[in-house]
């Protein structure tokens, strides 16, 4: 079941959900906006010519009240806001059509898995010819929020959990990942 603004705003009345710092504005029908951090990560020019999921990869890390997007290019980015889910609510993450419309495209892998705490990373993508300016404070991408049946026997508690800022891949600390 997919929380409405009036159950949202009863999770956190009771403290079940938080979502700090949040402004009424940010609350939405069926969804919750989240805010662009200050908060930006680029892949650092290291001369190598392909990428290994099985090594951890080298980040240039920004902190901005702004940032361009180049064309074709995409950046890691927070969101201001630093949410703790119960362990029985899950959320997808979506971009807004506002800024879609602009030809930016974002992914976190789509899911918050219930028991998450930490600030949002999500994936930018610049589809546009031209660079495109984004600014710290900006509603940049939206939580759908999913009741589940019952509480998650395992709740999240990773290698993300209690991220505060831009967070790149750590998918070479996955257990089943072979070592280099």
């Amino acid at each position: 079941m997919i929380l409405s603004d009036k159950a949202i705003r009863e999770y956190l009345e009771t403290g079940e959900l938080e979502i700090n710092p949040l402004d009424d504005i940010q609350i939405q029908p069926a969804s919750l906006d989240l805010r662009l951090g200050n908060h930006f990560l680029k892949m650092a020019d290291t001369g190598i010519t392909e990428l290994d999921v099985a090594i951890k990869p080298i980040y240039e890390e920004i902190e901005q009240e702004e940032i361009i997007v180049p064309a074709k290019s995409y950046r890691v980015v927070t969101s201001q806001e630093y949410i703790k889910l119960p362990d029985d609510v899950a959320a997808f993450v979506q971009g807004r059509s506002s800024t879609a419309r602009m030809g930016l495209f974002m992914q976190n892998s789509g899911w918050v898995d219930p028991g998450f705490e930490g600030a949002i990373t999500v994936s930018l993508f610049n589809g546009n010819d031209v660079p495109l300016k984004l600014h710290a404070g900006v509603r940049f991408c939206q939580l759908v929020f999913a009741k589940l049946d019952q509480a998650a026997a395992n709740p999240y508690r990773g290698k993300y959990q209690g991220q505060r800022h831009a967070t790149g891949s750590r998918v070479s600390m996955d257990h089943d990942m072979k070592k280099k």
